[in-house]
């Protein structure tokens, strides 16, 4: 079962790749492709083929898959948030990471998109940063909400292609916070990649 931070980072993610793309916005970008355009595809995307509870759930599962491989640094932000224990690891014991990794992300939230109900994801404005990533700034504006819940959005630039590689909510990035909740896992197991390994497992047992 996710911890509390992994569904706090499942949950603000699904929304806003779930988001509504505010149209203003969208003009803008198809005159200037970029990361902003990026991130509101990708809003378009989820919203068509994820939100249907007509679908199938393999089904859906299926093209989340296609999705977040897509559109996400996938294997980049799993390295990063397993931090240290990477390096020591047995080439059989990456690729078992990799794919739960992949799991616990897709069957912890693929479900949550057909609670999709019109929110909207507005991107305001891109910034280049140190490394030459750049940050979609953006917000996810809900009806039964006073205050937007704002979201930015990390992206790379790999092989000619945008790929995200954090999440920030309310300016805490996801990928620092999941990085320290697997860290706690490694300190309660001893520091064994096959304890760490064990506890994956089950938690993507329950989620599938």
């Amino acid at each position: 079962m996710p911890t509390e931070i992994e569904r706090r980072w499942f949950l603000i993610a699904g929304l806003a790749l779930a988001g509504s793309v505010n149209v203003s916005v969208v003009a803008r970008a198809q005159a200037a492709p970029g990361p902003a355009q990026f991130i509101e595809s990708l809003a378009d995307k989820a919203v068509a083929a994820l939100t249907d509870k007509g679908t199938p759930r393999e089904e859906r599962i299926r093209r989340f898959r296609v999705l977040l491989n897509d559109h996400f640094a996938v294997e980049i932000i799993a390295r990063w948030v397993l931090g240290r224990p990477w390096a020591t690891a047995s080439a059989e014991e990456r690729a078992e990471y990799l794919r739960l990794f992949e799991d616990l992300i897709v069957y912890s939230y693929v479900d949550r998109f057909t609670e999709y109900a019109g929110e909207k994801l507005e991107v305001s404005r891109t910034v280049t940063i140190d490394g030459g990533d750049t940050m979609v700034y953006s917000s996810i504006v809900r009806g039964n909400q006073p205050e937007p819940v704002e979201v930015d959005w990390r992206v790379r630039t790999r092989d000619g292609k945008f790929k995200i590689v954090d999440v920030m909510v309310k300016g805490i990035s996801m990928g620092v916070t999941q990085r320290q909740e697997f860290a706690s896992v490694f300190s309660r197991n001893n520091n064994s990649m096959s304890a760490f390994l064990s506890e994956l497992r089950a938690r993507v047992k329950k989620g599938a």
